[in-house]
């Protein structure tokens, strides 16, 4: 697990996006000079959640608290040194221990996708897992 397990992230099929996307791009007038969130709120999941929907059981107990990866994540940006290493890891590092996905809120000049298209029907993350049983 990444960090403690606990922070959210945002996961989306890219079938998913790439829905929202052609219902934006069609002259919707509502998502005219917006930003479109993506943001379905089944799709918001930390990794214990996750691991949980998978098990289909609690999975993770508080029996440490450290957790090291995050020490040794700037380590990694160096023996990494190729440039899409460092930026994948630096990617895993904003969004599970700093949680940039899910630590803002939706501004006045912005819609969040799932709410301005109610009919579509997003993959959820416990359908999403079933294609790895």
């Amino acid at each position: 697990m990444y960090g403690d397990g606990n922070r959210k992230v945002i996961l989306l099929d890219e079938d998913d996006i790439a829905t929202y996307a052609i219902k934006t791009i069609f002259d919707d007038p509502r998502t005219l000079n917006k930003t479109l969130h993506l943001r379905p709120p089944e799709c918001i999941v930390s990794q214990r959640q996750l691991v949980e929907i998978d098990l289909g059981r609690p999975y993770w107990k508080e029996t440490r608290k450290g957790y090291p990866f995050q020490r040794r994540l700037p380590c990694l940006y160096e023996r990494y040194g190729h440039y899409a290493n460092q930026v994948g890891a630096g990617h895993f590092h904003d969004m599970y221990y700093e949680g940039c996905l899910t630590n803002s809120e939706i501004g006045e000049n912005a819609e969040e996708a799932s709410k301005l298209y109610p009919e579509v029907k997003y993959t959820r993350m416990d359908e999403f897992l079933k294609i790895y049983v």
